[in-house]
């Protein structure tokens, strides 16, 4: 009897294809578990995913969350988090983590911080203290978090921008990553390379093949959903993701409505976070089949139905609008908690079953369906 292939630290797996469009299904395998692909991670930038505990998100099968190096290193610190054993211990969560390089916290507080070919020099937001990100820093940092997957850093250009400072940028972000490569030396930890170039197509070509031929475990697409059109982003996405390599795992970064699950996923992509479903429910917001849901709304004052009858969720199966509304005119926190626990549950459910229509051969199919129901 055969025995079944051994799991290779950071292997990525293609399950299946779509065949009329760039979707697919995969597993990438990290030290806290297989990741199951197309997946929608959590953002939980300061160690938490917030207004939820780790619990609910194993209920929830969330098998990765994000944390953030920037927000980490500031608050509460790398000592303290290196201390307490890693950031996985220090949030009593045993399952994958993924840290972005705070690289886009950096450049998105652009009157505080200082660029050049070393590295960034920045100002705290929180204190107004001077702190410097290099590459191998940034690296460092990362480590002591002990993160799955980790992020270098990079420029990430607001838009528009020009295109000759989007090769200035690109030739910056491209020796980053062969100096984040020379300092990285945690091997349960994948190092992801991140494309960018701007909205400029030859440019994410160009940055596709360089970072291929650096032969990382994945590849995130880093720069889109920075304010572009929406167009833009997709024209964008359309002209990277053929010249990246088809073997290893694409992460867009930052994008999470529900509409834009299915036609990144078309365009080939395989991971996605965003604050999206988290801010819209602290807001009072819930993402829905039908669309977005205000919940404090005067309509809703009286109604005694569930806030998505096909939802399954614990807040779906057990409150109502008219209760959650009451929640938010109030002012009580379990609001917040209640609509959580509905938006990353929602979103979570919906990438799972986009990858199954994938494996179903049905993926089209289901876009179609669900679009069909769906409004903004």
């Amino acid at each position: 009897m055969t025995k079944p292939a051994e799991k290779k630290l950071h292997d990525f797996k293609i399950e299946a294809a779509c065949s009329r469009t760039r979707a697919r299904a995969g597993v990438f395998n990290t030290a806290h578990g297989d990741i199951l692909t197309p997946v929608f991670m959590p953002v939980g930038t300061l160690g938490t995913v917030k207004a939820l505990p780790p619990k609910d998100l194993v209920e929830m099968d969330a098998r990765i969350i994000l944390g953030n190096t920037y927000h980490l290193y500031l608050r509460p610190g790398t000592e303290v988090i290196g201390q307490a054993g890693g950031l996985h211990k220090f949030m009593n969560w045993d399952r994958a983590i993924l840290t972005d390089s705070g690289g886009f916290q950096v450049f998105s507080l652009a009157p505080l911080r200082k660029l050049t070919h070393a590295g960034v020099t920045f100002r705290s937001h929180i204190d107004g203290s001077e702190h410097v990100f290099t590459p191998e820093k940034v690296v460092e940092i990362q480590e002591i978090l002990g993160s799955d997957i980790a992020m270098p850093l990079d420029e990430c250009l607001p838009y528009p921008s020009e295109k000759d400072q989007a090769e200035k940028s690109l030739e910056i972000t491209h020796e980053w990553i062969v100096r984040s490569i020379a300092a990285h030396k945690l091997n349960e930890q994948a190092l992801f390379g991140i494309i960018q170039g701007g909205m400029f197509a030859d440019l994410r070509k160009k940055s596709c093949e360089f970072m291929a031929a650096l032969d990382l475990p994945g590849y995130a697409v880093g720069g889109l959903s920075v304010g572009e059109p929406k167009d833009v982003m997709l024209q964008t996405l359309e002209a990277t993701t053929p010249h990246l390599p088809e073997n290893k795992p694409r992460y867009l970064m930052g994008v999470g409505h529900p509409v834009d699950f299915f036609t990144c996923i078309e365009l080939g992509i395989d991971m996605f976070d965003c604050v999206l479903p988290t801010r819209m429910a602290r807001n009072g917001t819930l993402l829905t089949r039908m669309g977005r849901l205000v919940l404090k709304n005067a309509k809703y004052r009286l109604d005694f139905t569930a806030p998505d009858p096909a939802c399954n969720c614990y807040t779906c199966k057990n409150f109502t609008r008219a209760y959650l509304r009451h929640l938010f005119m109030a002012g009580e926190i379990l609001g917040a908690y209640l609509a959580t626990w509905h938006n990353v549950y929602f979103s979570l459910a919906l990438v799972r079953e986009i990858r199954q229509s994938i494996l179903e051969g049905n993926f089209p199919e289901f876009k179609e369906r669900f679009l069909e129901g769906y409004s903004d």
